[in-house]
């Protein structure tokens, strides 16, 4: 299994790239940034920075390690632009680029920027017609499509990369994974050992229903992770806190948390995140950093 970072997009440029240098330095797969541009919370007054234009800056200050969008959200681009920009990515890359899409959820950011917020069942069709839209242009010579939402006559994408893997962002089990079977390269989503097995059987029944081996998809998986002192109590109750806000926590000491991570490649995952928001400033999030991968990672 491969472990990648995931620098919180609220970082100032220096503090990503410098998360993002590191992880090259030392052995990480990859790095993943989110594609918000604004918390999901109250407080608006925090700094994020956007996916595209950090992803950018750090395909041409890297050259090892892969990076990818965790996901853009398919409300806030048309389909065609994102495929333009990924081709380009892939060029500043060269080849290291992975294009993560969904179908767009956070509310707030669509209210207060004025940006269309479909229900479910409309948004998760525009999104399957993205994806055609997408593979399209990334693969044909010309482009058309006569889609509900969605249409291109004759569209041109050049230059075309070589092979651009598309990971798609996505946990519903009736719908959404019905989306990925047909048009993934790679599958994301939140969730410890227990909840990627789930997943993994619903999936596994949708592409049974279209005759795709289940395993042609490479898995990735994250979960707020941090090596802490037995019997910290601080450390408790920010893993409670975390919990009761329905976030996914592998958190406990360095033994817990390898008994834990140890259980993602037989639940089918094959790169596991460690989302860093979560871990301090400064040198306190590096040391966290590299107990991790000390103690946990190496050991897997």
């Amino acid at each position: 299994m491969d472990f990648s970072l995931w620098p919180a997009a609220s970082r100032s440029w220096q503090e990503v790239l410098e998360g993002t240098e590191y992880a090259e330095r030392t052995g990480w797969h990859g790095v993943w940034v989110a594609d918000h541009f604004m918390q999901n919370g109250d407080d608006l007054s925090v700094p994020v920075n956007e996916c595209l234009a950090l992803l950018a800056g750090l395909a041409a200050r890297t050259s090892r390690v892969r990076v990818g969008s965790m996901v853009l959200g398919n409300t806030y681009r048309h389909p065609a632009v994102v495929a333009n920009q990924a081709a380009t990515l892939d060029q500043m890359s060269n080849g290291r680029f992975v294009l993560g899409i969904g179908a767009g959820w956070q509310v707030n950011e669509h209210e207060v920027y004025g940006i269309e917020l479909p229900p479910v069942r409309e948004r998760l069709a525009r999104f399957e017609e993205a994806c055609q839209v997408i593979k399209g242009l990334l693969t044909e010579e010309r482009t058309s499509f006569d889609g509900r939402y969605y249409q291109l006559s004759g569209a041109p994408l050049e230059p075309k990369p070589s092979q651009l893997p598309i990971l798609i962002g996505a946990a519903g089990e009736k719908v959404a994974l019905g989306i990925v079977a047909k048009y993934a390269d790679e599958w994301n989503h939140w969730g410890r050992p227990e909840l990627a097995v789930q997943k993994g059987k619903a999936f596994q029944a949708h592409c049974e229903k279209i005759g795709r081996d289940p395993a042609t998809v490479r898995r990735s998986t994250q979960a707020i992770t941090e090596i802490v002192v037995p019997g910290d109590t601080e450390a408790a109750e920010r893993k409670q806190r975390l919990e009761e806000r329905g976030m996914h926590v592998v958190m406990g000491s360095a033994q817990e948390v390898l008994d834990t991570v140890a259980q993602y490649p037989a639940a089918g995952i094959d790169e596991f995140l460690v989302p860093d928001s979560f871990l301090g400033s400064g040198e306190r999030r590096f040391d966290a950093l590299e107990r991790l991968r000390e103690e946990v990672f190496a050991k897997l």
